[in-house]
């Protein structure tokens, strides 16, 4: 049974408002986002993939992943997208006591900073694993000076149960201009996104929209 929605209503928007959903803009601009990287060769396909089209996007990545695989992270951040933090070992904050859940986030952006000088620190980016949250979390880190950053269509990449036909679907009949989308490199992802991904730039870059990375 599924549990989750692909296209956020305003609803939804509306009574968690402190949240980002999307990005609207008059430009056609969207913003890619991949979630639980880097993972070695899925990650540094998704970048050649994103390069063919001149495709920025923003890249929430787990902290023990960035201290696994330095060197894949290093190039996400030269090829000129940005960094979010997704917690260093893929929390979820709905089962996770406050304190801990805020010191891992603490663990994620302590590699983040180890391997980069160019994040702005100011207004650093967060996404909570599988989009949960608590109020008393949120509510801190919206204190720190985190934008959290959430989703306006969700590709479900992840669901193995669905095919690649339907991941497509669920993002070119959802998206519009201003719309954040959620893919994941991961291994669990990767048979659905390897399909997605290259048809979705293409199709969605035919229809003039323009991918930017989350600021």
């Amino acid at each position: 049974m599924k549990l989750y929605w692909i296209k956020t209503s305003k609803f939804i928007k509306k009574i968690f408002s402190g949240y980002i959903w999307d990005i609207p803009n008059s430009e056609n601009k969207i913003y890619l986002t991949f979630d639980d990287g880097p993972t070695p060769e899925i990650t540094e396909w998704v970048l050649e993939q994103l390069k063919k089209h001149q495709a920025k996007a923003t890249f929430f990545c787990i902290g023990k992943n960035i201290k696994n695989h330095p060197v894949i992270f290093h190039k996400i951040i030269e090829e000129g997208h940005a960094i979010g933090n997704h917690t260093h070992n893929h929390l979820n904050g709905w089962k996770t006591p406050a304190a801990d859940y805020l010191n891992n986030i603490d663990l994620c952006k302590s590699e983040i900073c180890n391997h980069s000088t160019f994040q702005n620190l100011q207004s650093p980016l967060f996404r909570p694993p599988y989009c949960k949250i608590k109020k008393t979390q949120s509510k801190e880190l919206l204190k720190q000076g985190y934008k959290i950053i959430m989703w306006d269509v969700l590709s479900a990449d992840f669901d193995q149960s669905i095919t690649p036909e339907k991941c497509l679907e669920n993002v070119l009949q959802n998206v519009q201009s201003g719309s954040i989308i959620i893919f994941h490199d991961s291994v669990k992802a990767f048979k659905n996104l390897e399909y997605t991904l290259p048809k979705s730039l293409e199709i969605l870059k035919q229809r003039g929209f323009i991918f930017e990375a989350i600021q």
